[in-house]
């Protein structure tokens, strides 16, 4: 007869082997391919199907850039949106512009950032991409840090790509519209991520006419799903470790990785992040909101359900307007005092 014990221990062996479904498993990736190294740019950045992107402003590019790399022409979050997010009914417009850069069909294209603040310009070229269907797109983990701490150089001669053919073939189901989010509030088992910080979560932060979240979201700060951990040396975080599958997937533990997941932030930035990182887990079927809280908290028609735990609060444009001429005041008493130190002048 078998002991408690050892029943214990049979059913332990039985989980550890057999993960129950409907979780997400942390500390290793579905999807691996879709973070490169500094090693991987470097062996491939002058091969003619690799593009590498530099996401950054364009006077950023011209002062020091990873040799080979273009850059749009402004960020990859100017560059490839519009605030009103109409861009996405127009695939021509990326098939032109992305063919004129010498991203074509058969194109590698990695996406690189500076610094963990800017990470989302390279998140959302990422997953522009994968929106008009290009399956060959990654992001570089670390970004420059990683570049530079692994002995690389930087070049401020601009690369100009041969222009090639780029053909959208998009895939819908990568962006989630405002229609979708009403039905995913009302409750039909989407899961939804609100990934922007707790205070705008809780409404305490207003970024838009109502403050608070779509009901039925749950929170997770994208900022917290990035290491922490410092260099002793440098004080800054390691270069190589910006996404790891420990510090994500401990956010998204309770997720279940079949279900349709959508994420969103304040204007579907920060929210890139969150895709890239459900891409990575292995989730079947991902989606970034472009339009976010912008275009949802700023409706005011009923259809949209808002939860905030102190109930729904409006933005108090009398309690702006009041600080920018109390603001304005304060400039002009300062600029009297200059001029009397200046003589009057």
């Amino acid at each position: 007869m078998m002991t408690k014990k050892w029943a214990r221990f049979l059913l332990l062996s039985i989980l550890l082997l057999f993960p129950i479904a409907g979780t997400v498993q942390a500390e290793q990736w579905k999807n691996p391919e879709l973070l490169v190294d500094a090693d991987t740019v470097k062996a491939n950045i002058d091969k003619p199907d690799w593009v590498v992107v530099d996401a950054r402003d364009l006077k950023d590019y011209v002062k020091g850039h990873i040799p080979g790399a273009i850059n749009l022409g402004d960020r990859a979050k100017k560059a490839l949106r519009d605030p009103t997010s109409r861009a996405f009914n127009d695939p021509a417009k990326y098939e032109a512009l992305l063919g004129k850069v010498g991203i074509g069909n058969d194109t590698h294209v990695v996406f690189y950032y500076d610094g963990l603040k800017n990470i989302h310009d390279a998140t959302i070229g990422f997953w522009i991409l994968e929106y008009l269907g290009h399956d060959k797109v990654y992001v570089l983990n670390g970004g420059l840090d990683a570049w530079r701490k692994g002995g690389n150089r930087l070049d401020t001669t601009p690369t100009i790509k041969p222009e090639k053919t780029f053909k959208a073939n998009v895939v819908a189901s990568r962006l989630a519209t405002t229609g979708e989010i009403l039905e995913i509030s009302a409750g039909n088992g989407t899961q939804l991520i609100d990934s922007r910080t707790k205070n705008e979560y809780l409404g305490k932060d207003m970024r838009a006419l109502q403050g608070g979240h779509v009901r039925g979201a749950i929170n997770v700060d994208n900022v917290d799903t990035m290491v922490k951990a410092n260099d002793p040396k440098t004080g800054k975080p390691k270069a190589t470790d910006y996404i790891s599958p420990e510090s994500v997937g401990a956010h998204f533990k309770d997720l279940d990785p079949t279900k349709r997941t959508v994420a969103y932030c304040q204007t579907g930035t920060r929210s890139t992040l969150t895709y890239l990182e459900l891409r990575l887990m292995g989730f079947d079927n991902p989606a970034n909101w472009d339009e976010s809280w912008r275009v949802y908290g700023s409706d005011l028609h009923a259809a949209n359900l808002i939860e905030a735990p102190n109930g729904v609060q409006f933005y108090n444009f009398d309690k702006v307007n009041k600080s920018i001429k109390e603001l304005d005041k304060k400039v002009a008493a300062l600029e009297k005092t200059m001029k009397k130190l200046n003589g009057g002048k």
